[in-house]
C-alpha cells in the first residue's frame, strides 16, 4: 500500500506533468487526462518498480516525456498514463474502450501487443521490432509513446540486474534510437544512445563524460567569445535571434574516436552553436542565407562541411543550414542556422507537424510517404528472416540521404549509396522488376552504378526482364530488397512445389511417406536450412536418387538403428570436455564449457567478454565492446552467457597493434629492438611504411594477457617520434 508521503509525491508529479506541457490544453483535455490518471493510479496502486518506488511514477514520467519533451496532445498523454494498464493489471481492452472510446483503445492495444511479445521464447527483440513497425499502419502515436516509455526505462535502468541492463541497452541502440531518429526526435535519439553506451561500454562512457566535464568551462568561454563577434553584426542588422551552445553527445564522440582511431582531444568539432531567428515564413530562406553570409565574413568556412537542409529538407521534415567555420585559436566550430519554426520541428520532430496533432490538417508530406513505404515493406515480409527484415529496414533509418531527379524534374530522396535499381523501385514495383538499364545525366550506366545527389535518371525497361539474384548486391533500400526477394521467392515457391511432388513420388518407391517428421529428418540428413531448399535441390537434381536411397537405408536399416541408439546414449552421457589451459568460465554457476575466441574482435586475457551460444559452433567469446555485441544482445539475449577469466594454465593470444608517428632514420630499429629485448614477446608479422614523412606500422604478436599488451603499448609510445600506439582489435 502507498503511504501518505508517496501519495503526496504522486500528486506532485502529476501536477508538474500537467503544468509543463508543450501544447496548450483545454478544460476538456484536462478532464480526459485526469480520468486516465485516476484509472492508472487505481490500477497500479499495489505495484512497485524494481527500485521499490510506486509503479505509477513510471506512467507519469512517460506522460511527461510525451507531453513536454515530444509535445503530443491530450489523447497521447492519456494513453501514456495508461500504457501498461491492460498488460499489467485486471483492466481489459474492453474496459478502456467503454471508458475512453475506440481511438484510445486502439492505441493502448498497439502498446500492449508490443509488450506482450516480451513473454515469448523467440528472438524477442527482433519480433518486438517487427510488431512495433506493424503499428505504423494503425497509429503513429503508438511508436512515439513506446519511444517515450523506453527513454524513461533507460533513465531508470540502474535498478535492474546487469544482464537485464545489457539486454535493454543493446535493444535500445539497435531498435529504439534509430526509430527516434526517423521520427525526427534527435534529442531523444542522442540521449538513448548515450544511456545505452553507459551500460554497454561504461569505461569509455564515463571517461568521455569526465573529459567533457573537465573542459566544460573552457568550451563555454570559447563559445561565448566566438558568439560575441557574430552577435555584434546580427544586432547591427536588426535581426531578432537567440544563440545557444550545442553540446556534442557522448556517443557521437565515442563513435568518432573509434571510427577515425583518434583520441578525445583530436575530435575537432566538439564546439557547436545554434542560431535561432524570428521570421515570417516567406523570409525564412533569405534570412538564413543572410546570417550565413555574416558568419562567413567573420570566420572562414570549410566548404566540404556545408549542409543545406533548408532548400532540400530531410525526409523527416528537418530543416536547417549547417556550416563549419574556423574559429579563434584554429578550432573548428559547427553553426546551425534555423528559424523558430524549423527549430520547433527539429526539437519536437514528427509531433510538430504530423497530421495527428489534434485538429491539425496537412497535406500528405514526406513523413506520410515514408509511413506508406513502411506499410508496403511489411506487406511483403512474410518469408523474410526477422533479422534480415530488420537489417533491410534499418538501412532506411540511419542512412544519409541523396536527392535525385526524374526525367520530369521531380525530386526523389534515396539513401546514400543507392543504385538505379533503388530509384526504379522507388518509382514503382513494375518499373523496378522490368529495369534493364539506366541513363544518368544522359549517359548509359550499369545497374550497379552508385548515384549522387543531383543526378537525373531515366530508367530503361523491358517486358522480358525479370529480377535476378545479383540485383540484391546493387540495392541499398529496404523497399528494393523486399521487392526483389518477393519476386525471386515467388518463382522459388513454384519450383519447390514441383520438387515436393517429385520427392513424394521418389520416397513412395522407397516405401516412405512424406510427412512433417520425415521432412525434418531429410533436412538434417542433407544439412538443408529449410524445407524449401530441400525441395528445390530435389527438383534441380542436387539431391539424387542414390542420395535418397542412402537416406532410406540409414533410416530403416540396422545402421540407422545403431546410429539412433548411439545418438541417444551420447545425449545422456554427454559432458563438455574442457580444453587444456581453459581460463574462462560461464554463467552464474561458473561452468567450464568448450569455446572459441571470436575473430571479429580477438579477445585476450583480461578483456571484458561474454559468451554467445551459436547454432552449431559451440560458444563464441566476444569482447563486450565488440562491433557485433549490440546486435547479438538485442536479437539473441537468451543465448548470451556471462563469462569471466579465472586462473588457469598459461595461454597465449595473438593480437595486432597500430603505430603512427613522424618518420626518422632508425625508428623501425628502435621499435623492433624494444619488442625483442625488453618486452619478451614473439612477433608474428611486421608491416611498416612511410608516406611523405608520416610513419605507419602494424605488428602482429603473441602476448600473455591484456596487462602485458598495455605495457608493450606504453613502452612503444615513449619511443622518440611515435605519436600514437593502439590495439587494432
Amino acid at each position: 500500500m502507498q503511504n501518505e508521503i508517496e501519495k503526496y509525491e504522486i500528486a506532485r508529479r502529476y501536477k508538474d506533468m500537467l503544468r509543463n506541457t508543450y501544447r496548450k490544453l483545454s478544460d476538456e483535455d484536462k478532464d480526459l487526462i485526469r480520468k486516465a490518471f485516476d484509472l492508472a493510479a487505481e490500477a497500479h496502486k499495489e505495484q512497485r518498480r524494481k527500485s521499490g518506488e510506486p509503479y505509477i511514477f513510471h506512467p507519469i514520467s512517460v506522460a511527461q516525456i510525451v507531453a513536454d519533451e515530444i509535445g503530443l496532445g491530450a489523447t497521447s498523454i492519456a494513453c501514456a498514463l495508461m500504457h501498461d494498464v491492460v498488460e499489467d493489471t485486471e483492466y481489459t481492452l474492453t474496459d478502456i474502450e467503454r471508458l475512453f472510446g475506440n481511438k484510445i483503445a486502439k492505441i493502448i492495444d498497439g502498446l500492449t501487443k508490443i509488450s506482450v511479445l516480451n513473454n515469448q521464447e523467440l528472438s524477442i527483440q527482433s519480433e518486438n521490432f517487427r510488431k512495433l513497425l506493424l503499428t505504423l499502419s494503425e497509429d503513429i502515436r503508438v511508436i512515439i509513446i513506446k519511444i517515450a516509455d523506453r527513454l524513461h526505462n533507460m533513465r531508470t535502468l540502474g535498478s535492474m540486474p546487469e544482464k537485464k541492463q545489457l539486454k535493454i541497452a543493446s535493444e535500445t541502440t539497435f531498435i529504439y534510437a534509430p526509430l527516434a531518429h526517423r521520427m525526427g526526435l534527435y534529442n531523444i535519439k542522442s540521449e538513448l544512445e548515450d544511456l545505452s553506451l553507459k551500460y554497454t561500454n561504461p569505461k569509455d562512457y564515463f571517461d568521455i563524460a569526465r573529459q567533457l566535464e573537465d573542459t566544460q568551462k573552457e568550451r563555454r568561454k570559447y563559445i561565448q567569445e566566438f558568439s560575441d563577434k557574430i552577435s555584434n553584426v546580427l544586432n547591427q542588422e536588426g535581426l531578432s535571434y537567440e544563440i545557444k551552445g550545442r553540446p556534442k553527445s557522448i556517443n557521437s564522440i565515442y563513435r568518432k574516436m573509434n571510427s577515425q582511431n583518434i583520441s578525445f582531444d583530436e575530435v575537432y568539432d566538439k564546439f557547436a552553436i545554434r542560431i535561432i531567428y524570428k521570421s515570417e515564413p516567406k523570409d525564412e530562406k533569405f534570412i538564413a542565407w543572410k546570417i550565413y553570409s555574416i558568419i562567413t565574413d567573420i570566420y572562414s568556412p570549410n566548404p566540404r562541411r556545408l549542409r543545406d537542409w533548408i532548400i532540400q529538407p530531410k525526409s523527416t521534415g528537418y530543416e536547417s543550414l549547417h556550416i563549419t567555420v574556423m574559429g579563434p585559436g584554429g578550432k573548428w566550430v559547427e553553426v546551425q542556422i534555423r528559424s523558430e519554426r524549423m527549430d520547433e520541428i527539429a526539437e519536437k520532430g514528427i509531433a510538430a507537424h504530423y497530421k495527428y496533432k489534434e485538429n491539425y490538417k496537412v497535406e500528405e508530406n514526406k513523413v506520410d510517404r515514408w509511413i506508406n513505404q513502411v506499410r508496403e515493406i511489411l506487406e511483403n515480409q512474410d518469408n523474410q528472416e526477422t533479422s534480415e527484415f530488420i537489417d533491410n529496414f534499418k538501412l532506411n533509418l540511419y542512412s544519409k540521404e541523396i536527392y535525385v531527379f526524374t526525367p520530369q524534374g521531380d525530386v526523389i530522396s534515396l539513401p546514400k549509396g543507392s543504385s538505379p535499381l533503388d530509384f526504379a523501385y522507388a518509382i514503382h514495383t513494375n518499373v523496378g522488376d522490368s529495369c534493364l538499364g539506366a541513363k544518368i545525366n544522359g549517359k548509359l550506366y550499369p545497374l550497379s552504378h552508385e548515384l549522387n545527389s543531383g543526378d537525373q535518371i531515366e530508367i530503361i525497361t523491358s517486358q522480358n526482364q525479370k529480377p535476378k539474384m545479383d540485383w540484391l548486391d546493387y540495392v541499398k533500400t529496404g523497399r528494393a530488397k523486399t521487392k526483389i526477394k518477393a519476386s525471386l521467392n515467388a518463382e522459388k515457391r513454384l519450383i519447390s512445389e514441383e520438387g515436393k511432388e517429385i520427392l513424394t513420388r521418389k520416397l513412395r518407391s522407397l516405401k516412405l511417406n512424406l510427412d512433417e517428421s520425415l521432412v525434418n529428418d531429410l533436412q538434417t540428413f542433407f544439412n538443408e536450412k529449410n524445407s524449401q531448399n530441400l525441395f528445390l535441390h530435389v527438383q534441380n537434381g542436387v539431391i539424387t536418387n542414390q542420395d535418397l536411397k542412402r537416406f532410406a537405408d540409414k533410416r530403416t536399416g540396422v545402421a540407422g538403428f545403431l546410429n539412433r541408439f548411439r545418438q541417444k546414449t551420447n545425449a545422456k552421457k554427454k559432458e563438455i570436455n574442457v580444453k587444456k589451459g581453459d581460463i574462462l568460465v560461464f554463467g552464474e554457476e561458473e561452468k567450464k564449457l568448450d569455446y572459441t575466441l571470436a575473430n571479429c574482435c580477438n579477445p585476450i586475457l583480461g578483456d571484458d567478454v561474454f559468451g554467445f551460444i551459436t547454432v552449431n559452433r559451440g560458444v563464441k567469446v566476444h569482447k563486450k565492446n565488440c562491433s557485433n555485441a549490440v546486435e547479438l544482445r538485442a536479437n539473441y539475449s537468451y543465448r548470451i552467457l556471462k563469462a569471466q577469466w579465472v586462473d588457469g594454465e598459461k595461454q597465449e593470444f595473438e593480437t595486432d597493434i597500430l603505430i603512427k608517428g613522424i618518420d626518422r632514420k632508425g625508428l623501425v630499429k628502435d621499435i623492433t629492438d624494444f619488442l625483442s629485448s625488453n618486452a619478451n614477446i614473439e612477433m608474428k608479422g611486421l608491416n611498416f611504411k612511410s608516406i611523405d614523412g608520416v610513419f605507419e606500422g602494424n605488428i602482429s604478436m603473441i602476448i600473455d594477457n591484456k596487462s602485458h599488451l598495455e605495457k608493450i603499448i606504453h613502452g612503444i609510445s615513449h619511443i622518440d617520434s611515435v605519436r600514437k600506439v593502439k590495439r587494432s582489435n
